[in-house]
């Protein structure tokens, strides 16, 4: 058995490159006039004029302005699958999971930081939310597959890999939440630091166990 979990990915071909520059430059553009002038006040022909594109291009893309200005998270949510598929076996599932995350938010790439960036504008915008959850539940199965390749035996219901992706989807939905307020003015060393920390706090909790004894009765 290799050590690691998954392949290269394979190399892309001219059309599929151009492809996802497309789509690349449709979601900037999305995310960039959200954030200047507030998701009521975008259309779709502005993001299309913006990224230099026909309107029609856009609905091949996007089939509304809110699924475009949410892509940077479904773009990260791709990322992390990447990383996690990525890590080595002999980690536990937990475990690859933290550092697919810190790699990922850690890169300082244009998708890393499109994600924070989105993540922002999802909070004060709640009309994304709808947007959001259906990339969190594409993001889950995604994921959940991932951990059955990784840890589960033919012939098994698939319960662990769901179960197991949605808890720790939900666990990075408080690190992100936390870290994106408490991050605030620090520099990247010491936000990655932090991010780092609250990552390791959450899978201690998951490692642990969620089970606690309640409190007895006064």
């Amino acid at each position: 058995m290799s050590e690691h979990a998954g392949a290269a990915p394979p190399v892309l071909g001219r059309r599929e490159r151009k492809k996802q520059a497309t789509r690349a430059a449709l979601r900037d553009a999305a995310l960039r006039l959200a954030l200047r002038h507030g998701v009521d006040n975008v259309t779709v022909e502005q993001i299309a004029d913006e990224a230099d594109t026909a309107l029609r291009t856009f609905f091949n893309y996007f089939s509304s302005k809110e699924e475009a200005m949410v892509a940077p998270v479904s773009a990260a949510a791709e990322q992390l699958i990447a990383q996690f598929r990525a890590r080595p076996r002999a980690e536990s599932v937990l475990r690859a999971f933290r550092e697919a995350v810190v790699t990922v938010l850690n890169e300082g790439d244009a998708v890393s930081h499109d994600h924070i960036e989105a993540l922002r504008l999802i909070r004060r915008e709640p009309s994304l939310m709808p947007q959001q959850l259906a990339v969190l539940a594409s993001q889950e199965q995604a994921l959940a597959e991932a951990i059955a390749e990784r840890v589960d035996p033919p012939g098994r219901d698939g319960f662990y890999p769901a179960v197991c992706a949605a808890a720790v989807l939900a666990a990075l939905h408080v690190v992100l939440d936390r870290w994106l307020d408490q991050a605030a003015g620090l520099d990247h060393g010491s936000a990655t630091a932090l991010l780092g920390r609250q990552c390791d706090a959450a899978i201690a909790e998951l490692t642990a166990g969620l089970d606690r004894p309640g409190s007895p009765d006064v």
